[in-house]
């Protein structure tokens, strides 16, 4: 086959998520819809808290970050394949399609790192609390999501500087909505054993570490609430997890479901409609299981949605 290296290739072509053009619409309809209800209600979580002094704790502080780069999650895939659906083109730039490679990586990461990151807060409030204000102070706090946002942020750049030394072939269809790692590598006709030996070990590090952070941390918590001495102590407990665990569930499950969805089966259609799950759902559905889980939440949006009517 005909090889184009890097300097000489200028667009990919995005299938999407079905070769009917008559769903087309619909599709355009529905991801419009989801991205409007993502941004929107991840903007009402942050005014919320921003808004409600009692609110402006080192739980709350993760969550408003969450709900930022949920909405930036989301917002570096949706719009384009709005876009090229309402021109009928479907085509991506090279360089567009290595910085939503980028893009995509850092808030990825970034969210599977906030999220070990309020499993650890969950477990110094329940199983620390008399040293929580001390473990948890602004510093520590600010600290840990600089901190996460850079290992995102290597790891973006590791996996985006290895797709520059691929050469690809003439067949540049990417079975996709966006432009996803694994998919761009399988398109390359060089070797790419490094860049899938990369995948692996970013893997293992960079998504391991979280995965066992948040897993050693509810080991904890479980057993501290076990020993507690009243019913009431315990439900208390267990609800101030219980949106976290629901938001973790997700995350990971739908991520779990791509990779099954990956290895069972051989059509790229499926392959792409499962990767929206983990790319679309999670920062749609996640404002949704704080604001209903979360009675302080309830509060906040209530108290949100007075002030809005009153101004209006």
């Amino acid at each position: 086959m005909e090889l184009k290296n890097q300097t000489a290739l200028s667009e990919f072509h995005l299938l999407g998520l079905t070769d009917n053009h008559k769903l087309l619409p619909l599709i355009f309809t529905m991801f419009l819809f989801m991205y409007l209800i993502t941004t929107l209600g991840n903007l009402l979580i942050i005014m919320a808290i921003s808004s409600d002094s009692q609110l402006h704790t080192p739980m709350y502080l993760f969550l408003s970050i969450l709900s930022i780069n949920d909405i930036c999650y989301s917002t570096v895939t949706i719009p384009k394949m709005l876009v090229n659906i309402q021109v009928q083109d479907n085509s991506i730039s090279y360089i567009e399609c290595l910085s939503q490679i980028c893009f995509v990586s850092i808030f990825g990461g970034m969210e599977n790192f906030l999220l070990a990151v309020m499993a650890y807060d969950r477990y110094v409030a329940i199983c620390k609390p008399l040293r929580y204000t001390v473990i948890m102070n602004c510093f520590h706090c600010i600290l840990m999501v600089l901190f996460s946002l850079f290992l995102s942020i290597m790891d973006a750049l590791l996996h985006s500087l290895m797709v520059l030394r691929l050469s690809f072939c003439t067949e540049l269809e990417i079975p996709h909505f966006f432009c996803e790692l694994a998919q761009i590598i399988k398109l390359a006709c060089s070797d790419t054993f490094l860049n899938n030996f990369l995948i692996f070990v970013a893997a293992f590090f960079f998504g391991g570490g979280p995965v066992c952070g948040i897993i050693f941390s509810y080991i904890y918590i479980v057993s501290s609430v076990l020993r507690m001495p009243t019913s009431a102590g315990k439900h208390r407990a267990f609800s101030t997890c219980a949106s976290h665990l629901s938001v973790v569930s997700l995350f990971y499950g739908t991520g779990f479901g791509v990779y099954i969805s990956s290895a069972v089966t051989d059509s790229l259609e499926n392959t792409a409609i499962a990767s929206m799950m983990y790319s679309v759902v999670p920062p749609l559905l996640n404002p949704f299981i704080y604001s209903l889980r979360n009675r302080e939440m309830k509060k906040a949006l209530g108290k949100l949605a007075g002030r809005i009517i009153y101004l209006v």
